[in-house]
């Protein structure tokens, strides 16, 4: 945290708010966990299942840009290792392991419960908290018949970029991911990925400073 300028933690903050979302936890038919880097986001996911929020838990994720470089296991394996640890036993979980992104997460968790004759109606989304909006609004456009809210786990930026993220990924290279995203939201609803969303202009500001400032290896490449 320390050698990152003040300045630049100022924009990312602005980010990581608009990012997230905070929405209240409602009782659903599913906590349907967005695997990743991040293993806290099972731990978050498990807790909502443990606590009684929903009688199924799903863990969806092969390996993804990040991860393919990190591990060999798919993430939603080693996820839902962590939930049996924790206490969720095998029967309450439903793991999707060949997704890449947000969209097939969605796209093939639909066909995993789909096979096993399971139609939830509403969903309690789990993901890392500055991919709340975009994975909102992923689910939303792939999956619009269903209710959704989403959640992460209940940390500050400051927290995050301490503690929570993978320590294998530099908080700088958190901030890149976070660029990336926002880009993201803007330009996948005219691809067709996401539901439109405002983005307030000092939101936009921010990132472009952030852009200026090198945080770009995670943007879409032209």
């Amino acid at each position: 945290m320390n050698q990152i300028p003040a300045s630049i933690h100022h924009l990312a903050k602005k980010l990581w708010d608009y990012h997230r979302l905070n929405q209240p936890l409602q009782p659903a038919d599913a906590i349907f966990v967005l695997c990743s880097y991040d293993k806290r986001v099972a731990e978050r996911g498990a807790q909502l299942w443990l606590d009684g929020w929903a009688p199924l838990l799903i863990f969806s994720g092969g390996l993804g840009v990040i991860t393919r470089n990190l591990w060999t296991e798919p993430e939603a394996d080693q996820f839902a290792e962590i939930a049996r640890n924790m206490g969720v036993p095998d029967e309450a979980m439903l793991i999707e392991n060949q997704s890449t992104n947000t969209g097939e997460n969605v796209l093939f968790t639909q066909q995993r419960l789909a096979e096993r004759n399971l139609d939830p109606t509403r969903f309690l989304l789990v993901q890392k908290p500055y991919m709340e909006r975009r994975s909102y609004a992923t689910f939303r456009k792939v999956w619009p018949q269903k209710q959704v809210r989403v959640t992460s786990p209940q940390a500050s930026y400051e927290e995050y970029l301490e503690t929570y993220s993978n320590p294998e990924l530099s908080p700088e290279q958190v901030i890149h991911i976070m660029v990336g995203d926002l880009q993201r939201i803007r330009e996948y609803p005219r691809k067709g990925f996401q539901v439109p969303q405002e983005i307030p202009q000092d939101v936009w500001d921010a990132y472009e400073a952030l852009v200026a400032a090198g945080y770009d290896q995670h943007l879409i490449k032209a």
